[in-house]
Protein backbone atom coordinates (compact mmCIF):
# COMPACT_ATOMS: atom_id res chain seq x y z
CA UNK A 1 0.00 0.00 0.00
CA UNK A 2 1.28 3.45 -0.85
CA UNK A 3 2.62 5.59 2.00
CA UNK A 4 1.13 8.79 3.35
CA UNK A 5 3.62 11.03 1.53
CA UNK A 6 2.51 9.78 -1.88
CA UNK A 7 -1.17 10.12 -0.97
CA UNK A 8 -0.58 13.71 0.14
CA UNK A 9 1.22 14.73 -3.05
CA UNK A 10 -0.62 12.66 -5.68
CA UNK A 11 -4.44 12.92 -5.85
CA UNK A 12 -4.67 9.40 -7.37
CA UNK A 13 -1.51 7.37 -6.67
CA UNK A 14 -1.53 4.73 -9.40
CA UNK A 15 0.34 2.01 -7.47
CA UNK A 16 -2.00 2.14 -4.47
CA UNK A 17 -5.07 2.29 -6.72
CA UNK A 18 -3.86 -0.73 -8.71
CA UNK A 19 -3.32 -2.77 -5.55
CA UNK A 20 -6.87 -1.97 -4.44
CA UNK A 21 -8.31 -2.81 -7.86
CA UNK A 22 -6.50 -6.14 -7.87
CA UNK A 23 -8.00 -7.05 -4.50
CA UNK A 24 -11.48 -5.54 -4.76
CA UNK A 25 -12.55 -5.12 -8.42
CA UNK A 26 -11.65 -8.27 -10.39
CA UNK A 27 -13.47 -7.11 -13.52
CA UNK A 28 -10.76 -4.46 -14.01
CA UNK A 29 -7.64 -6.01 -15.52
CA UNK A 30 -4.44 -5.39 -13.58
CA UNK A 31 -0.90 -6.41 -14.48
CA UNK A 32 2.55 -5.95 -12.98
CA UNK A 33 2.57 -2.25 -13.87
CA UNK A 34 0.22 0.34 -12.30
CA UNK A 35 -2.88 1.36 -14.24
CA UNK A 36 -2.61 4.57 -16.25
CA UNK A 37 -4.14 7.60 -14.49
CA UNK A 38 -4.89 10.86 -16.31
CA UNK A 39 -6.77 13.89 -15.03
CA UNK A 40 -9.71 14.74 -17.27
CA UNK A 41 -9.77 18.44 -17.95
CA UNK A 42 -12.69 20.46 -16.62
CA UNK A 43 -14.51 20.44 -13.33
CA UNK A 44 -14.10 23.04 -10.60
CA UNK A 45 -15.02 20.83 -7.69
CA UNK A 46 -14.86 17.04 -7.54
CA UNK A 47 -12.06 15.71 -9.72
CA UNK A 48 -12.42 13.18 -12.54
CA UNK A 49 -9.69 10.87 -13.84
CA UNK A 50 -9.44 8.48 -16.77
CA UNK A 51 -8.13 5.08 -15.72
CA UNK A 52 -6.82 2.66 -18.36
CA UNK A 53 -6.37 -0.91 -17.15
CA UNK A 54 -3.92 -3.59 -18.26
CA UNK A 55 -6.28 -4.70 -21.05
CA UNK A 56 -6.50 -1.16 -22.45
CA UNK A 57 -10.06 -0.65 -21.20
CA UNK A 58 -10.88 2.88 -20.01
CA UNK A 59 -12.74 3.63 -16.77
CA UNK A 60 -13.49 6.84 -14.90
CA UNK A 61 -12.68 7.71 -11.28
CA UNK A 62 -14.19 10.51 -9.19
CA UNK A 63 -12.65 11.91 -6.00
CA UNK A 64 -13.02 15.11 -3.93
CA UNK A 65 -10.68 18.11 -4.21
CA UNK A 66 -7.34 17.72 -2.44
CA UNK A 67 -8.24 20.19 0.32
CA UNK A 68 -10.60 22.95 1.36
CA UNK A 69 -13.53 20.52 1.45
CA UNK A 70 -16.78 21.94 2.80
CA UNK A 71 -18.56 19.93 5.48
CA UNK A 72 -21.68 19.27 3.38
CA UNK A 73 -20.07 19.08 -0.07
CA UNK A 74 -17.97 16.64 -2.13
CA UNK A 75 -19.84 13.57 -0.89
CA UNK A 76 -18.64 10.73 -3.10
CA UNK A 77 -21.12 8.31 -1.57
CA UNK A 78 -23.98 10.59 -2.58
CA UNK A 79 -22.84 10.78 -6.21
CA UNK A 80 -22.41 7.01 -6.26
CA UNK A 81 -25.86 6.45 -4.83
CA UNK A 82 -27.58 8.50 -7.55
CA UNK A 83 -25.89 6.89 -10.55
CA UNK A 84 -26.42 3.41 -9.06
CA UNK A 85 -30.11 4.13 -8.36
CA UNK A 86 -30.76 5.38 -11.90
CA UNK A 87 -29.11 2.43 -13.64
CA UNK A 88 -32.38 0.73 -14.64
CA UNK A 89 -34.31 3.86 -15.61
CA UNK A 90 -34.53 5.69 -18.96
CA UNK A 91 -32.08 8.28 -17.58
CA UNK A 92 -28.63 7.77 -19.16
CA UNK A 93 -25.93 7.43 -16.48
CA UNK A 94 -22.49 5.81 -16.43
CA UNK A 95 -22.37 2.28 -15.05
CA UNK A 96 -21.57 2.26 -11.34
CA UNK A 97 -18.59 -0.09 -10.89
CA UNK A 98 -17.12 0.21 -7.38
CA UNK A 99 -17.05 2.54 -4.38
CA UNK A 100 -14.18 2.89 -1.88
CA UNK A 101 -14.42 4.56 1.53
CA UNK A 102 -10.94 3.40 2.64
CA UNK A 103 -8.81 6.55 2.80
CA UNK A 104 -5.60 4.53 2.94
CA UNK A 105 -5.94 3.90 -0.82
CA UNK A 106 -5.81 7.42 -2.28
CA UNK A 107 -6.49 9.59 0.78
CA UNK A 108 -10.23 10.10 0.22
CA UNK A 109 -13.47 8.38 -0.74
CA UNK A 110 -13.71 7.68 -4.47
CA UNK A 111 -15.73 5.66 -6.94
CA UNK A 112 -15.23 4.05 -10.32
CA UNK A 113 -17.68 4.10 -13.18
CA UNK A 114 -17.78 2.97 -16.76
CA UNK A 115 -16.15 5.29 -19.27
CA UNK A 116 -18.73 6.66 -21.70
CA UNK A 117 -17.48 7.55 -25.18
CA UNK A 118 -18.79 10.67 -26.86
CA UNK A 119 -18.33 14.41 -27.06
CA UNK A 120 -18.57 16.23 -23.72
CA UNK A 121 -18.92 19.88 -24.83
CA UNK A 122 -17.59 21.59 -21.73
CA UNK A 123 -16.61 24.67 -23.73
CA UNK A 124 -16.89 26.17 -27.20
CA UNK A 125 -13.77 24.40 -28.45
CA UNK A 126 -15.07 20.98 -27.40
CA UNK A 127 -18.53 21.81 -28.75
CA UNK A 128 -17.07 22.58 -32.18
CA UNK A 129 -16.43 18.84 -32.55
CA UNK A 130 -20.19 18.31 -32.81
CA UNK A 131 -21.38 18.65 -36.44
CA UNK A 132 -23.64 21.65 -36.99
CA UNK A 133 -26.36 19.42 -38.44
CA UNK A 134 -26.73 17.47 -35.18
CA UNK A 135 -26.75 20.39 -32.75
CA UNK A 136 -30.45 21.25 -32.90
CA UNK A 137 -31.49 17.66 -32.21
CA UNK A 138 -28.86 17.44 -29.46
CA UNK A 139 -30.28 20.54 -27.82
CA UNK A 140 -33.79 19.15 -27.81
CA UNK A 141 -32.42 15.91 -26.37
CA UNK A 142 -31.04 17.95 -23.47
CA UNK A 143 -34.59 19.07 -22.64
CA UNK A 144 -36.00 15.57 -23.18
CA UNK A 145 -33.52 13.87 -20.83
CA UNK A 146 -34.10 16.50 -18.15
CA UNK A 147 -37.82 15.77 -18.33
CA UNK A 148 -37.04 12.02 -18.09
CA UNK A 149 -34.95 12.61 -14.97
CA UNK A 150 -37.72 14.62 -13.32
CA UNK A 151 -40.25 11.89 -14.16
CA UNK A 152 -38.42 9.22 -12.11
CA UNK A 153 -40.19 8.37 -8.86
CA UNK A 154 -37.53 8.71 -6.11
CA UNK A 155 -39.24 6.07 -3.98
CA UNK A 156 -39.26 3.55 -6.83
CA UNK A 157 -35.46 3.74 -7.21
CA UNK A 158 -34.61 3.74 -3.52
CA UNK A 159 -33.92 7.45 -3.09
CA UNK A 160 -37.07 8.38 -1.19
CA UNK A 161 -35.31 8.46 2.17
CA UNK A 162 -33.32 11.48 0.96
CA UNK A 163 -36.56 13.47 1.14
CA UNK A 164 -36.31 16.19 3.79
CA UNK A 165 -39.09 18.12 5.49
CA UNK A 166 -39.59 21.77 4.72
CA UNK A 167 -38.71 23.85 1.66
CA UNK A 168 -35.92 22.83 -0.72
CA UNK A 169 -35.54 26.42 -1.90
CA UNK A 170 -35.34 27.75 1.63
CA UNK A 171 -32.53 25.30 2.41
CA UNK A 172 -30.70 26.12 -0.82
CA UNK A 173 -30.91 29.86 -0.24
CA UNK A 174 -29.57 29.45 3.26
CA UNK A 175 -26.80 27.00 2.29
CA UNK A 176 -25.32 28.92 -0.62
CA UNK A 177 -25.60 32.30 1.11
CA UNK A 178 -23.64 30.86 4.03
CA UNK A 179 -21.01 29.40 1.67
CA UNK A 180 -20.53 32.77 0.02
CA UNK A 181 -19.98 34.39 3.40
CA UNK A 182 -17.50 31.66 4.34
CA UNK A 183 -15.44 32.45 1.23
CA UNK A 184 -12.51 34.79 0.64
CA UNK A 185 -14.66 37.17 -1.45
CA UNK A 186 -14.81 40.58 0.21
CA UNK A 187 -17.65 42.33 -1.66
CA UNK A 188 -20.89 40.35 -1.30
CA UNK A 189 -23.34 43.25 -1.62
CA UNK A 190 -25.00 41.95 -4.82
CA UNK A 191 -25.06 38.39 -3.47
CA UNK A 192 -26.84 39.71 -0.38
CA UNK A 193 -29.35 41.70 -2.44
CA UNK A 194 -30.09 38.69 -4.64
CA UNK A 195 -30.61 36.58 -1.55
CA UNK A 196 -33.06 39.11 -0.12
CA UNK A 197 -35.15 39.20 -3.31
CA UNK A 198 -35.12 35.42 -3.78
CA UNK A 199 -36.29 34.85 -0.23
CA UNK A 200 -38.97 37.51 -0.58
CA UNK A 201 -40.34 36.04 -3.83
CA UNK A 202 -39.88 32.34 -3.18
CA UNK A 203 -42.72 30.36 -4.86
CA UNK A 204 -45.03 28.55 -2.49
CA UNK A 205 -45.93 25.70 -4.89
CA UNK A 206 -42.69 23.71 -4.79
CA UNK A 207 -42.35 20.21 -6.26
CA UNK A 208 -39.94 17.49 -5.24
CA UNK A 209 -38.20 15.27 -7.80
CA UNK A 210 -34.67 14.03 -8.40
CA UNK A 211 -32.74 17.21 -9.19
CA UNK A 212 -29.25 17.04 -10.72
CA UNK A 213 -28.12 20.48 -9.62
CA UNK A 214 -25.59 21.05 -12.46
CA UNK A 215 -27.51 19.98 -15.55
CA UNK A 216 -26.06 21.49 -18.75
CA UNK A 217 -24.48 20.29 -22.04
CA UNK A 218 -20.99 20.38 -20.49
CA UNK A 219 -22.01 17.60 -18.08
CA UNK A 220 -23.45 15.40 -20.82
CA UNK A 221 -21.88 12.99 -23.30
CA UNK A 222 -23.28 13.17 -26.84
CA UNK A 223 -23.03 10.33 -29.36
CA UNK A 224 -22.57 10.83 -33.12
CA UNK A 225 -26.35 10.90 -33.62
CA UNK A 226 -26.85 13.67 -31.05
CA UNK A 227 -28.28 11.34 -28.44
CA UNK A 228 -27.14 11.69 -24.84
CA UNK A 229 -25.07 8.74 -23.63
CA UNK A 230 -24.65 9.81 -20.01
CA UNK A 231 -25.18 12.55 -17.46
CA UNK A 232 -22.05 13.23 -15.39
CA UNK A 233 -21.12 15.17 -12.23
CA UNK A 234 -23.84 14.27 -9.72
CA UNK A 235 -22.11 16.18 -6.93
CA UNK A 236 -25.05 18.53 -6.28
CA UNK A 237 -27.82 15.95 -6.84
CA UNK A 238 -30.65 15.85 -4.34
CA UNK A 239 -34.41 15.57 -4.07
CA UNK A 240 -35.51 19.06 -4.91
CA UNK A 241 -37.34 21.48 -7.14
CA UNK A 242 -37.25 20.41 -10.83
CA UNK A 243 -37.56 23.98 -12.09
CA UNK A 244 -34.27 24.77 -10.35
CA UNK A 245 -32.62 22.37 -12.83
CA UNK A 246 -34.47 24.06 -15.69
CA UNK A 247 -33.45 27.54 -14.53
CA UNK A 248 -29.83 26.42 -14.30
CA UNK A 249 -29.99 24.99 -17.82
CA UNK A 250 -31.39 28.28 -19.17
CA UNK A 251 -28.73 30.32 -17.35
CA UNK A 252 -26.07 28.02 -18.87
CA UNK A 253 -27.55 28.27 -22.38
CA UNK A 254 -25.53 31.08 -23.95
CA UNK A 255 -26.60 32.37 -27.37
CA UNK A 256 -25.08 34.85 -29.82
CA UNK A 257 -26.06 38.39 -28.92
CA UNK A 258 -26.45 37.80 -25.19
CA UNK A 259 -25.62 40.86 -23.10
CA UNK A 260 -24.91 38.73 -20.00
CA UNK A 261 -22.64 35.71 -20.23
CA UNK A 262 -23.86 32.23 -19.46
CA UNK A 263 -22.99 31.06 -15.96
CA UNK A 264 -20.50 28.48 -17.22
CA UNK A 265 -18.74 27.81 -20.48
CA UNK A 266 -20.59 25.66 -22.96
CA UNK A 267 -21.18 25.01 -26.67
CA UNK A 268 -24.53 26.69 -27.22
CA UNK A 269 -23.15 30.03 -28.44
CA UNK A 270 -22.20 28.13 -31.60
CA UNK A 271 -24.37 27.86 -34.71
CA UNK A 272 -27.16 25.30 -34.80
CA UNK A 273 -28.24 25.02 -31.17
CA UNK A 274 -31.89 25.75 -30.29
CA UNK A 275 -32.87 29.05 -28.70
CA UNK A 276 -33.80 29.19 -25.03
CA UNK A 277 -37.47 29.53 -25.94
CA UNK A 278 -37.31 26.20 -27.78
CA UNK A 279 -35.74 24.51 -24.77
CA UNK A 280 -38.46 25.92 -22.51
CA UNK A 281 -41.22 24.80 -24.86
CA UNK A 282 -39.73 21.32 -25.31
CA UNK A 283 -39.30 20.77 -21.58
CA UNK A 284 -42.81 22.09 -20.90
CA UNK A 285 -44.24 19.68 -23.47
CA UNK A 286 -42.33 16.64 -22.23
CA UNK A 287 -42.71 17.35 -18.50
CA UNK A 288 -46.27 18.70 -18.35
CA UNK A 289 -45.11 21.71 -16.30
CA UNK A 290 -46.13 24.41 -18.76
CA UNK A 291 -48.30 26.37 -16.31
CA UNK A 292 -45.58 26.57 -13.68
CA UNK A 293 -42.91 27.48 -16.23
CA UNK A 294 -44.99 30.37 -17.59
CA UNK A 295 -45.02 32.11 -14.21
CA UNK A 296 -41.74 31.06 -12.64
CA UNK A 297 -39.04 30.62 -15.30
CA UNK A 298 -37.51 34.03 -14.56
CA UNK A 299 -37.33 33.33 -10.83
CA UNK A 300 -35.50 30.06 -11.34
CA UNK A 301 -33.06 31.52 -13.88
CA UNK A 302 -32.29 34.28 -11.37
CA UNK A 303 -31.87 31.66 -8.63
CA UNK A 304 -29.43 29.75 -10.86
CA UNK A 305 -27.33 32.83 -11.56
CA UNK A 306 -27.29 33.80 -7.88
CA UNK A 307 -26.35 30.26 -6.82
CA UNK A 308 -23.61 30.26 -9.46
CA UNK A 309 -22.16 33.38 -7.85
CA UNK A 310 -22.16 31.68 -4.44
CA UNK A 311 -20.57 28.52 -5.83
CA UNK A 312 -18.05 30.70 -7.65
CA UNK A 313 -17.07 32.24 -4.33
CA UNK A 314 -16.24 28.79 -2.99
CA UNK A 315 -14.36 27.78 -6.14
CA UNK A 316 -12.37 31.03 -6.06
CA UNK A 317 -11.43 30.35 -2.44
CA UNK A 318 -10.29 26.75 -3.13
CA UNK A 319 -8.20 27.76 -6.15
CA UNK A 320 -6.67 30.67 -4.27
CA UNK A 321 -5.57 28.24 -1.57
CA UNK A 322 -4.21 25.71 -4.11
CA UNK A 323 -6.73 22.99 -3.21
CA UNK A 324 -7.74 21.96 -6.74
CA UNK A 325 -4.89 19.59 -7.52
CA UNK A 326 -2.39 22.27 -8.51
CA UNK A 327 -0.86 25.54 -7.46
CA UNK A 328 -2.78 28.73 -6.79
CA UNK A 329 -4.05 30.60 -9.83
CA UNK A 330 -2.33 33.65 -11.26
CA UNK A 331 -3.74 37.04 -10.18
CA UNK A 332 -5.42 37.79 -13.52
CA UNK A 333 -7.36 34.51 -13.56
CA UNK A 334 -8.41 35.10 -9.97
CA UNK A 335 -9.57 38.62 -10.90
CA UNK A 336 -11.66 37.22 -13.75
CA UNK A 337 -13.28 34.70 -11.42
CA UNK A 338 -14.27 37.48 -9.05
CA UNK A 339 -15.62 39.61 -11.90
CA UNK A 340 -17.71 36.72 -13.24
CA UNK A 341 -19.34 35.90 -9.93
CA UNK A 342 -20.21 39.58 -9.44
CA UNK A 343 -21.68 39.68 -12.96
CA UNK A 344 -23.91 36.69 -12.25
CA UNK A 345 -25.10 38.06 -8.90
CA UNK A 346 -25.94 41.38 -10.58
CA UNK A 347 -27.77 39.61 -13.42
CA UNK A 348 -29.88 37.70 -10.89
CA UNK A 349 -30.93 40.93 -9.21
CA UNK A 350 -31.76 42.55 -12.56
CA UNK A 351 -33.90 39.58 -13.67
CA UNK A 352 -35.86 39.66 -10.44
CA UNK A 353 -36.46 43.42 -10.70
CA UNK A 354 -37.47 43.09 -14.37
CA UNK A 355 -39.86 40.22 -13.76
CA UNK A 356 -41.58 42.17 -10.99
CA UNK A 357 -42.01 45.25 -13.16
Amino acid sequence: MSGSTQIATDPVPAAALTEWLRAEVPEIATGPEPVDVTRISGGHSNLTYRIVDAAGTPWALRRPPTGGVLATAHDMGREWRFIAALADTPVPVPRAVAFCADHSVIGADFYLMGFVDGVVPGDVEAGAAMPVAMRHAAGLAVADVLAELHAVDPDAVGLGELRRPGSYLERQLRRWHRQAHDSAVEDLSMVDEGHRLLVERRPADEELTIAHGDYRPGNLSFGPDGRIGAIFDWELATLGEPLADLGYLLASWGRPGDTVREITSGPTTLEGWPEREEILARYAERSGRGDRIAGQADYFEAFARWRSACIGAGVYTRYAAGHMGGSAEDPETARLRLANLQEQATAAVEILHRSAG
